[in-house]
């Protein structure tokens, strides 16, 4: 390849790229069905896709089509990715004189479409301007022609590199130890009481009255640590292991801390607030574990796929769902959990995921939520 075998549109391409890449931090997709077009997506944009077409399109009905195949394949990328809405930017590249793209641009909110002759079409266009302000001062390069073919082409293989050491760093097996000791503590306190023949439940049990009245709050801790049966204790260990071990894979061993023992001082809570009866056991905090993965699952569906949908979801459904099917479950306290998992997930917020934003607004929910509850279930009550 040599520099006059790379044209206008070619460079306006690879400078896209770079940009929306390596800036922006899109990821390129596969679609089924999409020929000489390069798809981006990023979750965390407002813009979530951008699509180059590089296609020729002659007139108004291959253009009419082109737009009906998009929206179809946008349809099949909303469902994997379990998005309700999605704004896609679409950039051509090379459209014939016949198609009236006046009439096409202005028609859809959602749908936005550049027509690119030059570089200064994109540089000057209104849709960039208002979505990508930084687009202009990163379209500037000292190289030309097939050096800056060379230069972008290594700075995107050098990002996508790092990405998947990033992915790596995630999905990858870790050490797992803070769950092993917390299954420990549940069978150690468990086959104390047995073995000695102490009654711990009536008074380390979450009860309201107690917790209220005689302002017994380390009730609300020492409960979730209890089981009132062997059943009880084995299915709740075994949640544990499995659902443990994942989120201190995925967040670390701090961050997982965090997010188990405020799950389980939500679910007392919620309990003693909307129940007066006496409950023990893990499942709160396990709940907000659920929550806490169904929280990253959501961050990361993009590479999770359809298991996140088929595995992640379903398991969370059926297991609230149970909670009110089953005689003398403390549901209450699932739900507090749940909540708890997700808000405290936010409040630590993900690796690699730096949205300062979220973060901010989970601590302040996380906060607003425990404050709620204390004075709702002992202040109140």
């Amino acid at each position: 390849m040599n520099a006059e075998m790379i044209n206008e549109r070619d460079l306006i391409t690879m400078k896209l790229l770079y940009y929306f890449i390596t800036i922006k931090n899109y990821n390129p997709i596969i679609v089924q069905g999409a020929k000489n077009e390069i798809w981006l997506e990023n979750l965390e944009e407002d813009v979530k896709i951008v699509r180059i077409v590089n296609n020729y399109i002659h007139n108004n009905e291959q253009m009419e089509f082109d737009i009906f195949k998009t929206k179809r394949l946008v349809n099949k990328i909303k469902k994997k990715t379990f998005s309700f809405k999605m704004q896609v930017l679409n950039i051509f590249t090379d459209l014939g004189e016949n198609v009236n793209f006046q009439k096409i641009s202005t028609d859809d909110k959602i749908y936005k479409y550049i027509n690119v002759k030059e570089e200064e079409d994109i540089l000057n266009n209104s849709i960039i301007q208002s979505n990508f302000s930084d687009l202009k001062n990163n379209f500037q390069f000292n190289e030309n022609g097939f050096n800056l073919f060379l230069k972008i082409t290594n700075e995107i293989n050098q990002k996508n590199r790092q990405e998947a050491i990033k992915n790596g760093d995630i999905f990858e097996p870790k050490k797992i130890i803070v769950t092993y000791v917390l299954i420990g503590i549940l069978v150690f306190i468990y086959l104390f009481g047995l073995i000695t023949k102490t009654d711990l439940i009536q008074p380390f049990a979450v009860y309201g009255p107690y917790i209220r009245y005689y302002n017994e709050y380390y009730r609300l801790i020492t409960g979730t640590f209890l089981h009132g049966g062997i059943l009880h204790l084995l299915s709740n260990c075994y949640a544990l292991y499995i659902i443990g071990s994942q989120i201190e894979g995925f967040y670390g061993k701090k961050k997982f801390l965090l997010i188990y023992f405020y799950s389980a001082i939500m679910g007392s809570l919620l309990s003693i607030t909307l129940s007066d009866y006496a409950s023990v056991g893990a499942s709160g905090a396990i709940f907000g574990l659920m929550g806490s993965l169904l929280y990253f699952g959501y961050y990361y569906r993009v590479y999770l796929g359809s298991t996140w949908k088929s595995n992640i979801l379903p398991v969370i459904v059926l297991n609230i769902v149970l909670s009110f099917m089953v005689p003398g479950i403390d549901y209450f306290g699932h739900i507090g959990g749940l909540i708890g998992g997700i808000l405290m997930s936010m409040a630590v917020g993900l690796k690699y995921k730096d949205n300062k934003r979220d973060q901010i607004n989970g601590i302040i929910l996380s906060i607003i939520f425990f404050v709620f509850l204390v004075y709702l279930g002992i202040f109140l009550k």
